[in-house]
């Protein structure tokens, strides 16, 4: 039996039956990272010593009695996530070296849970970008089919759970940057509300977007990880004070009933047929259980492209400003003057869709250019909720598609920023609105390529949109990665 398939219940009952220990399922995990990951680079930093000795602190937990649901389950964690004294580099030049000498709040609490941190996995660098083929490291490659990306920026996570390489992991979604991954990738992955889950020590790319969440095989497994890292951190001011309930509460409650809009923006040109019709499937299959569909319209959803550039890049330009070669991150060898040297750490340091995003941020924010371009975009993001808010009134939850197409090449789409950013559309307004979300594969291309449908709830709903993903998934055989 390959244990590194299991998913996370079951290698909760194997570890407290003692029919395996924490350190064997570690160390299965990290001989399949050796044997694998060379092809999929889905990894920039192994950390097998660490997680050797943490599988021996679990052990002593389990052996105790007093294991949680986590204690012993190998993770690994997105690398623009403060680890301690464990470089955290944001596959950018410029954090190369970098190692933080604390743990952000999500690492102090899953650690406290007992959990085996394998190691660090790539992604977009600074989180910019929607194929990890921005990464100054590892170009991580999509477990099923090695000539396509994972999707980003979280793709590095995406990978590591959809090949086996952990049993989940965590990872940032700024613009849709968990749950398209996981959809090309799939696996399931959920964006919480805004403020549920803590912020702090996670490097900052837009501060009103982004929020880590989990990616697993299945919604149960992301709900037992939402339950270990939610919670109200004094640390971070924009952390939410709001009670967390069970996540896992709602997880095989008979879904008859639930109002499931369809938005027909997201169902519009520029979705591929493969797609739309998976996703329509799926929402077939709900009214089979009884639920009730119902047609929704988002008028705003073709400005939300634009407007989630101009926010998210105005605010990167002001979060990575901080990074000049001097205080921390790459210096210069080379410049004679103060400026120089700023400017030379700045260019070597920085990729080219980093420095593409920090020169659109300024220029939004520059005099002249804010109220036509960064005031307009903060407008229609209060259009957008207002649209969302408008829809909840009448439904539970939103189903829509995760990603207009499914996983492209490698080459496909890298010299072409625009389209790239218009890839985006059926994720941004979510962030932009604050909103819970969930993705979960749907289906399968003629390629075999996974499919990933979306679920959006209302503000702190996350139960809900966790009960309707594992209600599909519960009667959905996923076609294994072929890596």
């Amino acid at each position: 039996m390959d244990i590194t398939a299991l998913k996370i219940n079951d290698m909760r009952t194997m570890l407290d039956k003692k029919e395996i220990s924490a350190k064997e399922l570690a160390n299965a995990y990290l001989e399949r990272i050796d044997a694998v990951d060379g092809k999929l680079e889905s990894y920039i930093t192994v950390t097998a010593d660490e997680a050797l000795k943490a599988a021996e602190k679990a052990q002593e937990k389990i052996n105790k009695g007093e294991a949680s649901a986590l204690c012993g389950i190998p993770l690994a964690i997105k690398d623009n996530i403060c680890t301690e004294n464990i470089k955290t580099t944001c596959a950018s030049v410029m954090l190369e070296n970098f190692i933080p000498p604390y743990n952000a709040t999500v690492m102090e609490r899953l650690e406290n849970e007992g959990i085996v941190m394998l190691g660090k996995v790539s992604m977009d660098e600074f989180a910019m970008g929607g194929s990890t083929q921005t990464s100054a490291f590892k170009k991580t490659k999509n477990p099923y089919d090695l000539s396509r990306v994972p999707g980003g920026s979280s793709g590095g996570s995406a990978a590591a759970v959809g090949a086996s390489l952990c049993a989940a992991a965590l990872g940032s979604d700024t613009g849709g940057s968990i749950r398209q991954p996981s959809s090309f990738c799939g696996v399931t992955g959920l964006k919480p509300t805004y403020g549920r889950v803590s912020r702090y020590g996670l490097v900052a790319f837009a501060s009103s977007l982004d929020q880590i969440g989990p990616i697993a095989k299945s919604a149960g497994e992301c709900a037992v990880i939402l339950n270990a890292i939610s919670g109200f951190d004094p640390h971070d001011g924009t952390s939410s004070r709001n009670e967390v309930p069970d996540f896992t509460a709602k997880l095989g409650q008979d879904i008859k009933g639930m109002k499931i809009a369809i938005p027909k923006e997201f169902y519009a040109e520029g979705i591929d047929d493969d797609v739309r019709n998976a996703v329509l499937k799926a929402a077939d299959y709900y009214k089979s259980l009884g639920a009730e569909l119902v047609d929704c319209s988002m008028p705003s959803l073709k400005y939300a492209v634009a407007a989630y550039y101009l926010i998210s890049s105005a605010e990167a330009s002001s979060n990575l400003s901080r990074y000049d070669g001097i205080k921390y991150g790459h210096r210069s060898t080379k410049g004679d003057s103060f400026n120089e040297l700023i400017s030379n750490s700045r260019s070597e340091g920085f990729g080219d869709e980093v420095k593409r995003r920090i020169l659109l941020g300024n220029y939004a924010l520059s005099s002249g250019y804010y109220d036509a371009y960064y005031g307009k975009a903060m407008a229609l993001k209060q259009k957008i909720r207002e649209e969302y808010e408008h829809i909840f009134e009448n439904c539970d939850v939103i189903l829509t598609p995760t990603a207009p197409t499914v996983a492209y090449g490698t080459h496909e789409n890298i010299s072409d920023p625009a389209k790239m950013y218009q890839a985006d559309i059926c994720t941004v307004t979510v962030n932009i609105a604050s909103l819970p979300a969930i993705s979960t594969t749907c289906g399968y291309n003629a390629d075999g390529m996974p499919i990933g449908m979306s679920i959006v709830g209302k503000k702190w709903d996350e139960a809900t949109i966790i009960q309707a993903a594992d209600a599909f998934e519960k009667n959905f055989t996923r076609i294994p990665a072929n890596i």
